[in-house]
């Protein structure tokens, strides 16, 4: 059977629920050009759960892309495949590393976090209250950036005078718009920037996930613990996924409810909850589009006859899935806290279901709690169509969040 010619996606994500339609009536899947990377985009959510938690599709490029080492050296996103974390381990090695992690995500210490989030939101919603009421505030600057970063930090122990330092390499790690040579140049001042905690925190170890990380790397005799490597990717992707992704969804849930008056009037009401909201925005808008890269183990047949062959890329098309109208109905693309099955897949699906969620989950409902009681008259201060997207193929945000916390004589 012969292939179409593969979609481009976009590298600046300017204009997603377009990309989102157009490669769903591609069908199921279909083959993508990423960053010059042919891939098979999956966006049918039946076909991509069942990818997700197959045997067949591995998430370690070294194992199964045979063209592994051509990709890293020229592909600008080689990052996110290059990493030796649980991000891209496979099997027995997933769950090897995955075992020593999860602790830091337990029931328990979900619980634990509480007040602290309760506390710095409440710290960054004073701060916005003591503004001159007539400033045009950058939300995504004041509360969705700090919040993330600063519960991140906590969590993994980074010093608050490296966090700014941090923030700006991972932004730039999600950045689809980098030339190889400027991605090269800022992975390796991630590495370093990373192995600097690492020697601070083995100097002066305290309670944080780094110091607890470090321990299992230097106490482990048995071969099971984490290599140096590992150990600087393991938390390059916990300061990676715990800020970024968190970051979006409190840009996308705080947008929608100043565009959905109608929608924020049912949370008002006690119609639907915070909880409601941050579901249904996962959904609509979760902060990963696309997620860089898994491939196939062996050749795997479609149900449409095409055949994505062992070793070829896939991506995970999350957004596309989120609203396809074979899981959520022709009005998948509507917005709507009532709904009354929100799935979706913004934290993934199988082996690989992202361990921050909880985390995620109660830092954005406790931003939208505080927000929208302490500024009732909050609206936008510029046309929802004039806000600029974030410059990436991975992330679902935006440049600023510029709004009015007060009424607007």
């Amino acid at each position: 059977m012969s292939q179409p010619l593969p979609f481009v996606i976009d590298p600046t994500g300017a204009d997603r629920h377009a990309e989102y339609q157009a490669l769903r009536a591609r069908g199921p899947a279909t083959p993508a050009d990423i960053l010059g990377l042919r891939a098979w985009a999956v966006t049918d959510p039946a076909l991509l759960k069942a990818l997700l938690t197959s045997p067949d599709v591995s998430k370690n490029g070294r194992a199964h892309h045979p063209a592994f080492q051509q990709t890293i050296g020229t592909w600008p996103l080689a990052l996110w495949i290059e990493v030796q974390s649980m991000l891209t381990a496979y099997g027995a090695d997933h769950r090897r590393l995955r075992r020593m992690i999860a602790p830091a995500f337990s029931a328990r210490r979900i619980a634990e976090l509480r007040p602290t989030i309760r506390s710095l939101v409440t710290e960054l919603v004073d701060a916005l209250a003591a503004l001159p009421p007539g400033q045009v505030v950058d939300l995504r600057e004041r509360l969705a950036y700090p919040l993330p970063i600063a519960v991140i930090g906590h969590l993994m122990g980074v010093p608050e005078d490296q966090r700014d330092d941090f923030r700006q390499l991972v932004d730039n790690v999600f950045d689809s718009t980098l030339t190889p040579e400027q991605a090269k140049a800022n992975t390796a001042r991630l590495f370093e920037a990373t192995d600097q905690l690492i020697a601070t925190k083995r100097d002066n170890p305290g309670d944080d996930m780094t110091s607890l990380l470090i321990a299992a790397r230097d106490e482990e005799s048995d071969g099971a613990g984490l290599t140096d490597v590992e150990l600087r990717d393991t938390m390059i992707l916990m300061i990676n996924a715990g800020y970024e992704t968190t970051v979006n969804v409190i840009d996308q849930a705080v947008l929608a409810m100043l565009t959905s008056p109608g929608q924020l009037h049912l949370v008002r009401t006690g119609e639907a909850t915070w909880e409601d909201v941050v579901e249904e925005t996962l959904r609509a808008e979760p902060a990963i589009k696309y997620l860089p890269l898994r491939f196939a183990v062996t050749d795997i047949k479609l149900p449409d006859g095409q055949v994505i062959a062992a070793g070829d890329p896939i991506l995970a098309a999350y957004g596309a899935a989120n609203r396809h109208p074979d899981w959520h109905g022709p009005d998948a693309d509507t917005f709507d806290v009532t709904r009354k099955a929100k799935d979706h897949l913004a934290f993934g699906y199988g082996v690989h279901f992202c361990l921050g969620a909880p985390l995620a989950r109660l830092e954005v409902t406790e931003a939208l709690r505080q927000l929208f009681e302490r500024f009732p008259a909050m609206s936008l201060a510029t046309p929802a169509d004039t806000l600029r997207p974030i410059p990436t193929l991975i992330s679902n945000g935006h440049q600023e969040l510029p709004v009015h916390l007060h009424a607007v004589e």
